[in-house]
């Protein structure tokens, strides 16, 4: 099981140094490619051989003085908990850090490749398809390396139902929704007793007698009567429940339904002829959420990739905004605060973007993403504000 851990541990590593590393040795070979080729153009070939080699070897200290300087004692820092990086669980360092030292990097020498060539009037390379995938790529990777880590990579995906059975005997003091009733004394009703006060000691059968004592056994304790809030006074009686019994029905609904959201299981158990093809597991659905999660920013990326586009002023505020919505990364997956960034960071700059390309350049981006951006603000905005205002705030149903 230690070599196993360790397996992951590596790995995980690995994968995320790959993701670090890759993506800023290929835009910046691409970039002295360019740079090599505009300076064979205006002077002698020796010349671009050097500004060649000068930027391959530039790439290659930065990465190693990055690694070494911030990468490295980052992950150190993280793996020793220390508390100013993973004491509160709300932001992943690794993720802010990966986008200060890689993103940042390959974006800036992508809107530089454009300039350099719009100056020089040489049009050789767009960064089309293999940089851009990759450095968008290299997010989804640590992405997915972030929220799967602490998951098991073998067998089967946890499931509550074991654990639940585990626990079904085992008591607890939960209580939903639930206030005491305080009893009436039959012999004068309008004085009321306190509870767990016998009213009639030589009664048999109520607690505290003797023979309360035999018929509940030797040592058990009286149970106090409780009752559900919001049930009208004259349901009272036959209404009253077990405080124990109570308390233990609602500690497993309440287990069962956090487990189950926790751990991507449904309550629901499909269980017909087909139930062969109803196969979830929260693990593979890290990679979809992943993979949906970016689908909007690569389009925007994509339209950069234009030679329309690409070699214009457009160019700037189109990578510009798209690292501002990458930056929604360093948030936690289910973190309150994405819904918020989503719409300041991606859905709302980006709707004024493709805006503007729609009326310079035509429908160099698809309608379906310029709609998706209006109908996200539009919804974001009249849910969380306008619904509260006094003049939506009524009880007819629409």
């Amino acid at each position: 099981m230690a070599s196993g851990r360790t397996l992951k541990f590596a790995l995980c590593e690995v994968l995320q140094f790959a993701g670090l590393c890759v993506p800023l040795f290929i835009v910046m070979q691409r970039f002295a490619l360019i740079v090599a080729r505009v300076k064979s153009v205006a002077q002698p070939p020796g010349d671009a051989s050097t500004a060649y080699w000068l930027t391959v070897a530039s790439s290659i200290a930065y990465v190693t003085s990055a690694a070494l300087l911030v990468w490295v004692p980052m992950k150190y820092m993280v793996f020793t908990n220390k508390k100013f990086l993973v004491g509160r669980k709300k932001w992943r360092p690794v993720a802010l850090v990966y986008m200060i030292l890689s993103t940042l990097p390959c974006f800036a020498f992508l809107i530089a490749s454009s300039e350099v060539q719009i100056n020089n009037s040489i049009r050789q390379d767009t960064f089309a398809e293999l940089p851009v995938s990759l450095v968008l790529f290299s997010l989804i990777c640590i992405d997915i390396v972030e929220r799967i880590r602490h998951r098991r990579l073998t067998g089967h995906a946890f499931h509550p139902a074991n654990e639940l059975a585990r626990d079904a005997e085992i008591p607890s003091t939960l209580l939903t929704n639930v206030t005491p009733v305080t009893p009436v004394n039959p012999e004068n009703p309008a004085a009321p007793v306190m509870p767990g006060v016998p009213t009639n000691p030589t009664q048999p059968g109520q607690p505290g007698s003797p023979s309360g004592q035999d018929q509940n056994g030797a040592g058990s304790q009286p149970e106090a009567n409780w009752t559900l809030q919001g049930m009208p006074g004259n349901q009272i009686q036959g209404r009253q429940f077990s405080m124990s019994g109570l308390s233990s029905r609602s500690a497993c609904s309440a287990r069962s339904a956090s487990m189950s959201a926790d751990h991507g299981v449904s309550p629901y158990a499909y269980t017909g002829a087909l139930r062969i093809l109803c196969a979830s597991d929260a693990r593979a659905e890290v990679f979809v959420d992943s993979f949906l999660f970016w689908m909007d920013t690569v389009e925007m990326v994509r339209v950069a990739g234009h030679p329309a586009v690409y070699y214009s002023g457009w160019v700037f505020p189109i990578y510009i905004f798209s690292y501002l919505s990458c930056l929604r990364l360093v948030v936690m997956p289910h973190s309150p605060l994405l819904s918020l960034l989503g719409v300041a960071l991606q859905d709302l700059p980006f709707l004024f973007v493709r805006i503007g390309l729609i009326a310079f350049f035509g429908f160099v981006t698809p309608l379906l993403y310029l709609m998706k951006n209006l109908l996200v603000c539009l919804a974001f905005i009249y849910f969380n504000f306008m619904t509260k205002l006094r003049v939506f705030n009524t009880e007819r149903m629409f």
